[in-house]
């Protein structure tokens, strides 16, 4: 099942970069979007509106899933809010262009996906069925096992890898689908199943339940309802991917709005709940945020052959 050659950890942070900077771009940029000057008030859009906390961890697990199942697993994403990876993800492998004529791998296209983000007549800022695959509009937190299971019923051939936020995992419904393990999971006419909980510690506006159990009673919690806990980081995800565990269920930990600015103003930033959303969202007027925008985006060493 897993005959798929040697993982390319390299290759897989690579990409990792060219789609956060998607995102980052996705999220600020109506203009000079290779960075080919300085960034100036007038490249940034006058009304930002997305998140960005979550989408690092995404373009991990998206990336990493490529990178060890190949085009056997299925993916089915929680977060939703998170659309922005998404859309880089499907963008750079050309998905994105078999069902739009503009969103093609080149300038054009990259200056066409970052302008419609988050915008009237464009694309919106969470996951909708507008975009291939997607069957919830993205705020809908909770739906994903249960979708992936679905889809795992009565095709034995499917692995379906679910990604689940970890404020999503306080939901009745997500909570609730922890259980489909015993309908469906050891039936022959059905496919695999595995949950990734995405475990970054903060939502919205605080912490989360379940970055705030220890480690054993979080594994204990996992376990009751039937799965295998497997602990994962970045450097190691793609591996735990290619586990012959029957029930796993794959705690993926990452830092929150990773790759982006630390501290700002003297506020924590990373590894915290401001960077849930838009991190600097006075760029467009505050010359200090314009600037630690560009250095955080020239950090990825964005090129335009890196999406052809």
């Amino acid at each position: 099942m897993h005959g798929l050659g040697n993982i390319d950890y390299e290759k897989i942070n690579r990409r990792v970069k060219i789609c956060d900077y998607l995102v980052v771009a996705q999220l600020f940029l109506q203009d000079n979007f290779l960075l080919e000057r300085p960034l100036e008030p007038k490249d940034i859009k006058p009304r930002l509106l997305g998140h960005w906390g979550t989408c690092h961890g995404i373009n991990v697990v998206y990336a990493s899933l490529k990178a060890a199942l190949g085009d056997e697993a299925e993916f089915v994403l929680g977060p939703g809010h998170g659309f922005p990876a998404l859309q880089a993800n499907l963008f750079i492998d050309g998905e994105l262009e078999k069902v739009d004529k503009h969103a093609t791998r080149d300038e054009k296209g990259l200056a066409y996906i970052c302008k419609s983000f988050s915008w009237p007549s464009g694309a919106p800022s969470h996951a909708s069925p507008a975009t291939p695959g997607v069957i919830c509009e993205g705020g809908e937190l909770g739906y994903a096992l249960a979708s992936g299971y679905g889809l795992a019923l009565g095709h034995p051939e499917k692995t379906v890898a679910v990604l689940i936020g970890d404020g999503e995992l306080e939901t009745a419904t997500a909570l609730a689908s922890l259980n489909l393990v015993k309908l469906l999971g050891s039936h022959k006419a059905n496919g695999r199943v595995i949950p990734i909980l995405h475990l970054n510690g903060y939502k919205i506006s605080g912490p989360t339940i379940s970055a705030r159990k220890s480690e054993r009673e979080l594994a204990q919690q996992i376990r009751g309802f039937g799965y295998t806990p497997i602990e994962a980081t970045e450097e190691n995800l793609a591996e735990k991917l290619r586990t012959d565990v029957k029930h796993p269920f794959i705690i993926f930990r990452s830092e929150k709005g990773e790759g982006g600015p630390i501290r700002f103003n003297g506020k924590k930033i990373a590894d915290n709940f401001l960077s849930h959303q838009i991190p600097l969202k006075n760029a467009k007027l505050d010359i200090k945020e314009l600037k630690t925008l560009e250095k955080w985006l020239k950090s990825y060493d964005f090129k335009l052959e890196d999406i052809r």
